[in-house]
């Protein structure tokens, strides 16, 4: 199967920062637990402009995150796997499956309780991690493999952007939407119809198109999608705008912003009543959701989609390599914990969710690295 530079420069700064990541919750979690615990909760509430350091992470570095995010799933459309209608039908399916079944959990356990604004959190999946624990099989994966978990995980943010758009939206302000939207509409102009490939005219449209899109009620992160569909593609070579913005941001996100968000978000103090912690109702549907929805979710509708004739399983793949790639499809940390700061108000519940979104996370990728371990045996 041919393979990008580009999408081998994606793995690889993948696999290398979803190891960073782990390192990145490692040091946090005995931080957050050591005798400089508080001095390092403190750090993060710090104010800086106005907001604490937290806010800035979370509403500002991480709107770059979702510019690569936007930047990755427009080549995948343009000139990936999902340019080919019958091959994106794959993953597409699922990542349906992997959005639809873990979110119908949480909700049967969460409908009418205070926490079911949660039901978005055990839809994500982590492509870093994702990535970390697949490259940690080695050569013996296959390219079509790594390529179907990538995709898949591209369109499952998708997924959660969408989500986070449309029900994570409070007090809208639409005279600031207006203006955020409108701005996109003329950085799409200037790229599409007039040709404008100068970084610079995006770089300043975009910072006033977060502006905007963070006062206006919808979260600000949407703004970096929305600037990389305005981006020119171009015919996606090395020279095109869009190619030379995702290759200057790959490295940063991977090794800088994402750790950054790790230490931000997982200085969560681990309390002596884990069990307690983990019968409530929004950790089950965590737990539950992540672990067994998302495999069930991804190998059930890949399968009836093949199955019908809507798409074929690529001749180096099995069932038992996309059911490990199902678990690993339940690693949420990243898109989970975002989520998760936007559907919780009680501290104490978005502490515990975190520590059961990382529990999760942690079996799930077990789960799928001894999965797919024995399951590439059989392929090889």
């Amino acid at each position: 199967m041919k393979i990008t530079k580009i999408f081998k420069d994606f793995f690889e700064s993948e696999k290398v920062g979803g190891i960073l990541l782990i390192l990145c919750t490692v040091i946090s979690l005995l931080i957050a637990n050591s005798l400089f615990g508080e001095s390092y909760h403190h750090f993060w509430l710090t104010k800086f402009a106005g907001k604490n350091i937290e806010y800035w992470v979370n509403d500002g570095l991480m709107t770059i995150f979702f510019l690569l995010i936007g930047l990755e799933l427009e080549r995948e459309i343009y000139k990936g796997e999902l340019s080919n209608v019958k091959d994106a039908f794959l993953p597409i399916f699922g990542a349906f499956g992997g959005m639809l079944i873990p979110t119908g959990i949480y909700i049967y356990l969460n409908h009418g309780t205070l926490t079911h604004s949660g039901a978005g959190i055990p839809m994500a999946t982590d492509i870093a991690f994702a990535l970390g624990v697949l490259s940690l099989l080695g050569n013996k994966v296959p390219t079509s493999l790594k390529v179907f978990l990538t995709a898949l995980a591209v369109i499952d943010d998708l997924g959660a952007i969408l989500i986070i758009a449309i029900f994570y939206t409070k007090n809208l302000l639409w005279i600031n939407l207006i203006i955020a939207l409108s701005i996109f509409l003329i950085l799409f102009i200037l790229g599409k119809y007039f040709r404008v490939k100068n970084l610079i005219f995006y770089i300043i449209g975009g910072v006033a198109m977060w502006y905007y899109m963070l006062n206006s009620g919808v979260h600000a992160t949407i703004s970096g999608v929305l600037l990389a569909f305005a981006i020119p593609f171009g015919n996606g070579g090395k020279k095109s705008t869009s190619y030379i913005l995702q290759h200057l941001l790959h490295k940063p996100v991977a090794f800088f912003i994402l750790p950054i968000f790790a230490l931000a978000n997982t200085a969560i103090v681990l309390n002596s009543n884990i069990s307690s912690t983990l019968t409530q109702n929004y950790s089950l549907g965590i737990l539950f959701g992540l672990i067994i929805g998302k495999p069930l979710g991804i190998f059930a509708l890949t399968f009836i989609a093949v199955k019908i004739g809507i798409c074929k399983l690529p001749s180096d793949l099995n069932w038992k390599s996309i059911l490990g790639v199902g678990f690993l499809g339940g690693i949420g940390f990243t898109m989970s914990i975002f989520i998760t700061l936007l559907a919780f108000e009680s501290e104490t519940i978005i502490n515990n969710a975190k520590f059961t979104i990382l529990l999760s996370s942690l079996v799930a990728g077990m789960l799928g690295f001894l999965f797919l371990k024995f399951a590439l045996k059989t392929l090889s």
